[in-house]
């Protein structure tokens, strides 16, 4: 048996993850509101927040010098950040309402109006049948974007209007005091891969704040650790996952119109296999530099069974289909970036306050993946997350405000209408397929009822046939997983300590679990290890990207140093 959940990661989240009380007065930094992750949700939340303290100058004086706070690992916000992403635009029209769409543009973050589409039904490698668009998948007047992009314009606006914007700083704690969350600790800078300081190393920082905004993102270092800790997720379903590859394309010839493709093909229709997915071409007209550009990506949900099931190659095997070469063309690949995104929907979301702090996007998730949408729920909820908090802050009303304001919201009503529309296809796609469709036409009235879900580190891992369909890769259309990680501008410290957590000697059916399923080409087997029972897992934990996806198949991705991981641009 190789059940990922039976071989769990070395790894104490309440031990290391939560520090009891704070440190000496003399060294604290205080603060605000800290908070945790520079992404989309995360500075939606801090410019919200802003807004709303410059309309009130003794409420902004009274919280100090540094009045709202923002801990980003990486080495620029949105760097880490990844999504398609077609947006819905009210909830950004909402946040900047001074900021036009052709604004949008000009800044580089948006790159058209979605003015026509298509969705189609791949049944092998050659056929690509034109179906009517499901509700699901209608986006016309939506906006293609770039989140990354997007929160590097979030940050200059949250700065200039006096955020405090701390970048290459890993929040590696919660601090808990008194029953209630206090701040967080940034990490340590400066350690060797033994662990031990080096001549450079300096100690993380307690930040003290009054309250703390856990918008860490699809895999929350910390919003796991406080789930557990405030038992967040009681009679909740458990969290369940996607893995998402995309890749950006400069193209001789616009593309005119967004593009869904159903499958089944290059899926496997087999339901041992357990796979589920889809792919994404959305057109992107880049203003400043005039280029025609292409987002192209798969998405794969990570309940299958097949250990080489891979999203990156899978994309690869996508590109070889008439349809998309046509459209890629004597064209150039000019970005790669891979992301987790949380699949488990409106079941699946934990309470979203605990005292002294809340959860935003897609820590909390946030994510209707049937409609493959998120970031207007992650610009919503960090703006609702702030009206709250600046209600609490002044006149000390309850954060559990937050939590009825997303009920309440577009968040909470879309998520609800779609809240038994993803579990069928753990079914498969063939026996899943019609109740999906019974959850869409109905508008969430049917099927009745709450279906679960089932863990993805549950399934019984085997080696099947997914990989021998893959393409060799050929540089020009086809890639290999280090090209692409070279592409994601990953600068990751050659001599850091190793942030990956696993168990290093598993069955053999799990290694290729992990070695198949990360994009970034981290895990390998050594070429001498038997082709049966349990081998040793090479971990080359400098390729990594941050993807997460690891921790949904029996590893844990844990706070790296600041700073490491990738640079992504337009992901």
């Amino acid at each position: 048996m190789a059940v990922p959940s039976a071989f769990p990661p070395p790894v104490d989240p309440q031990g290391e993850f939560i520090k009891r009380g704070l440190d000496p007065e003399e060294d604290l930094i205080d603060v605000g509101v800290a908070i945790v992750g520079g992404g989309t949700a995360g500075l939606s939340c801090a410019n919200r927040l802003l807004a709303l303290l410059h309309s009130d100058p003794e409420l902004f004086a009274e919280l100090g010098d540094a009045p709202v706070a923002v801990v980003e690992k990486a080495k620029v916000c949105g760097a880490h950040a990844m999504s398609g992403a077609v947006m819905q635009p009210g909830p950004l029209q909402e946040l900047f309402p001074g900021l036009s769409r052709e604004d949008w543009r000009r800044e580089h973050f948006a790159f058209g109006e979605v003015k026509g589409e298509a969705v189609y039904l791949l049944p092998n490698a050659t056929s690509a049948v034109k179906v009517p668009a499901p509700p699901n998948f209608r986006n016309h007047g939506n906006e293609v974007i770039s989140v990354a992009a997007l929160a590097r314009y979030q940050q200059r606006v949250a700065e200039e209007a006096g955020a405090y914007v701390l970048t290459e700083t890993a929040a590696t704690q919660l601090i808990v005091q008194d029953g209630a969350v206090a701040g967080v600790r940034s990490g340590d800078m400066g350690r060797g891969k033994d662990g031990q300081p080096l001549s450079n190393f300096e100690p993380g920082t307690d930040i003290r704040a009054r309250v703390t905004v856990l918008a860490d993102g699809v895999w929350g270092h910390l919003t796991g650790p406080a789930i557990r800790e405030f038992e967040l997720a009681r009679d909740r379903e458990p969290q369940v996952w996607e893995l998402g590859v995309k890749e950006i394309w400069k193209v001789p010839r616009p593309l005119n119109r967004v593009i869904h493709t159903l499958g089944p093909w290059p899926l496997s229709l087999n339901p041992r296999h357990g796979q589920v997915g889809g792919a994404w071409l959305y057109p992107m007209k880049d203003e400043v530099t005039g280029d025609d550009l292409v987002s192209i990506g798969f998405v794969v949900g990570l309940e299958y069974r097949d250990a080489t099931t891979s999203a990156h190659d899978l994309l690869q095997l996508f590109k070889t289909h008439p349809l998309v070469r046509r459209i890629l063309e004597g064209g150039e690949r000019t970005g790669w970036s891979a992301k987790a995104l949380p699949a488990g929907g409106f079941w699946s979301m934990p309470k979203l306050s605990m005292p002294g702090a809340v959860i935003v996007g897609d820590a909390a998730g946030m994510v209707d993946t049937v409609a493959l949408k998120g970031v207007h729920h992650a610009i919503q909820a960090g703006k609702l997350a702030a009206e709250a908090i600046y209600e609490h802050l002044r006149s000390g009303a309850p954060l559990d405000a937050y939590e009825s304001a997303v009920a309440n919201s577009s968040v909470g009503r879309e998520l609800w209408r779609v809240r038994n529309a993803r579990q069928p296809f753990q079914k498969g796609l063939l026996r899943g397929g019609p109740a999906v469709n019974l959850a869409l036409m109905s508008g969430g009235r049917l099927p009745l009822g709450r279906l679960r879900w089932h863990r993805n580190d549950g399934q019984d891992m085997f080696i099947g046939e997914s990989a021998r369909s893959y393409p060799r890769p050929d540089g020009v259309y086809t890639f290999d997983k280090l090209s692409s990680v070279y592409l994601s501008g990953n600068s990751t410290r050659d001599d850091a300590p190793n942030h990956i957590r696993v168990q290093s000697h598993v069955p053999r059916e799990l290694a290729e679990t992990w070695r198949w399923m990360c994009p970034a080409g981290v895990y390998e087997i050594a070429e001498d290890a038997p082709l049966a029972g349990d081998v040793d897992v090479i971990i080359n934990y400098t390729n990594c990207v941050q993807c997460g996806a690891i921790t949904a198949k029996g590893g844990r991705l844990t706070p790296p140093e600041g700073g490491d991981g990738p640079l992504y641009t337009l992901a």
